[in-house]
């Protein structure tokens, strides 16, 4: 019986993640100007990833993506977006910090935490694989090496079905 509640609750988050698709919310970029989520690829597939400046696991999954983008990219047209979730207190330094990365991909500040909220982030890091209709294909939550290998992994399966 345990395994058949299981098996159940899986099937049902997976069926909810297949159902969501990125939501139209108001947000910065880098340069502080108003910004909105939908559309911000131009239809391409992306990796949507939830940060903070107080997450260590987030800042490691976002410095690992950068450190592959250029491979990766090579093999799939794509864009990542890194969205702070850090409040207005914390913005600055949020925008500093990811200027100072050195980040090849879309930094979006989301000072109020609607888009996080539209996205049902409950914790950071917390990814989701899109694909250019804007429907959420994959999500984890959480960061351990290797992980981002599933992300690109799932962006790869969409250039497939293209």
């Amino acid at each position: 019986m345990k395994k058949l509640l299981c098996l159940l609750f899986a099937a049902g988050c997976a069926a909810a993640v297949s159902a969501q698709t990125m939501p139209d919310v108001k947000v910065e970029n880098l340069r502080g100007e108003t910004v909105s989520t939908s559309g911000l690829t131009g239809g391409k597939p992306c990796i949507v990833s939830f940060w903070s400046m107080t997450c260590k696991p987030c800042i490691l999954e976002l410095n690992t993506i950068n450190e592959y983008l250029d491979e990766w990219r090579e093999e799939a047209d794509f864009e990542v977006v890194a969205v702070s979730t850090d409040d207005v207190r914390a913005i600055s330094q949020a925008r500093g910090y990811a200027q100072s990365r050195g980040w090849d991909f879309i930094c979006l500040f989301d000072k109020n935490q609607d888009f996080k909220r539209a996205m049902n982030v409950a914790q950071t890091p917390h990814s989701f694989v899109v694909d250019g209709d804007g429907k959420v294909v994959y999500s984890h939550t959480g960061y351990t090496p290797g992980s981002e290998q599933e992300l690109f992994e799932k962006i790869l399966e969409l250039q497939k079905k293209k």
